[in-house]
């Protein structure tokens, strides 16, 4: 008989809390699979907190100075920390406060980012195949497409999922296929995937497996090879992938700081969307099963030096966040009388 799976159930590695408080910083990670997001931090004893909200289906994450953006269901949310430098309430040092929302409709909302020339969140379209920003007006409006999208349709064509950012402007985006047809990257999962510079409209990489998550840091192009399990980057002469860490999941999520990387790492579905992928032979050669959580690699090795493990009723993850200088963060629900009662004043 098969033991039901605990509610939820997260472990952290032995030096994991140890790494939190050397580096100042705290995380913020969500899962769309369960409809949560995550704060990690530390109690004032030096313990794991734990924090979380119910939002459906969220997905994407973007930090920008006190501002934390996130993508829902049919929503883009902009909760705001209200907490001043040193001020504490019930014992954290920051409370994310959801401030603005716009109603986008179900896009498929993936990677968000903050374009710094007008503090406007721009974000991947998804389901019609483009990067987009917010409208006062509609649903959305479409900043760029990829040059072999032949029109803007509700048919997620290519599965664009990624963007990065380069000196505050959109600058490369990953996406699953070259297809220009509905739902046709599903049939280029192992090896369609590639890395487009938006600027001139070119191809960085290409053939690679479901690409997530890229990031311009420290002059390189970092990705998740998600379908191999691999992070990397991308060489600047060559346009080849170099894979630098194998981590034993599905690859979504990616924040860098300092000379660390924290990326997530989610248990395959059982469906046609994971199945057959180069991962499922690289965990058979290593004899590892899939896992779900967090990964801190260090960049200068490649090694994966702590982690958080995952388990119960959250499977996968999508995005995750380093919250620089905050020990323990929290966020105020739309359902608790805190809402109500919490009440700011600007001065």
């Amino acid at each position: 008989m098969n033991q039901a799976k605990p509610n939820l159930e997260i472990t952290a590695s032995r030096q994991f809390t140890s790494w939190l408080y050397e580096q100042k910083v705290s995380l913020v990670f969500t899962t769309y699979q369960a409809g949560k997001i995550f704060f990690i931090g530390l109690q004032p004893d030096g313990k794991l907190s734990v924090f979380e909200r119910i939002l459906d289906r969220c997905m994407g994450l973007c930090l920008d100075d006190n501002s934390l953006y996130v993508s829902t269901l049919y929503q883009l949310w902009r909760f705001e920390n209200t907490l001043e430098k040193g001020q504490i309430y019930n014992n954290y040092d920051a409370i994310y406060l959801p401030q603005l929302s716009y109603v986008t409709g179900n896009l498929d909302i993936h990677d968000i980012r903050v374009a710094q020339n007008n503090k406007k969140p721009v974000f991947i379209n998804t389901l019609f195949s483009c990067l987009a920003t917010v409208s006062e007006t509609h649903s959305f409006k479409p900043l760029w497409k990829p040059p072999f999208i032949s029109k803007l349709a509700a048919e997620d064509r290519c599965h664009l999922n990624g963007l990065a950012m380069r000196e505050g402007k959109p600058y490369s985006v990953t996406m699953v296929s070259q297809s220009d047809v509905a739902d046709g990257w599903r049939e280029h999962r192992i090896n369609g995937g590639c890395v487009m510079d938006i600027t001139n409209n070119e191809i960085i990489a290409e053939g690679l497996s479901m690409p997530h998550s890229p990031r311009w840091y420290q002059e390189k192009l970092w990705i998740l090879n998600s379908g191999t399990g691999e992070l990397g980057f991308i060489e600047k002469e060559t346009g080849k992938f170099n894979p630098v860490t194998f981590c034993p999941g599905y690859l979504r999520g990616f924040s860098l700081y300092n000379d660390f990387a924290v990326v997530g790492i989610s248990e395959p579905r059982h469906n046609k969307t994971f199945h057959g992928l180069p991962l499922d032979e690289r965990l058979k050669e290593k004899k590892a099963n899939p896992r779900c959580g967090l990964l801190i690699i260090d960049l200068r090795t490649g090694d994966i030096v702590h982690s958080l493990r995952i388990e119960g009723v959250v499977e996968e993850l999508y995005d995750v966040e380093v919250l620089p200088q905050i020990r323990r963060p929290m966020a105020i629900g739309f359902k608790t009388d805190e809402i109500r009662r919490f009440v700011t004043t600007q001065t």
